[in-house]
């Protein structure tokens, strides 16, 4: 998937549509950008709250631990 944009005089562009729906992508989300050798730039969304993610790394067959108890 591709999609061009240009850069103004201050710095600043407009992700494509066809991108920004792909990645459900709303006003307000962050994006971290990193510079990989050869000079690739990896964008990632930073749209996922925490509570989205309770339960992604369930283990079967042990008991769930509620988001306040676990440890910094």
């Amino acid at each position: 998937m591709n999609g061009d944009a240009t850069l103004t005089t201050k710095g600043q562009t407009t992700i494509p549509k066809v991108i920004r729906d792909t990645l459900a992508m709303k006003p307000g989300d962050r994006l971290t950008f990193t510079l990989m050798p050869g000079g690739t730039v990896v964008m990632r969304v930073k749209n996922k709250r925490v509570m989205e993610l309770a339960g992604t790394l369930r283990k079967k067959g042990r008991k769930p631990v509620p988001i306040e108890q676990l440890s910094r």
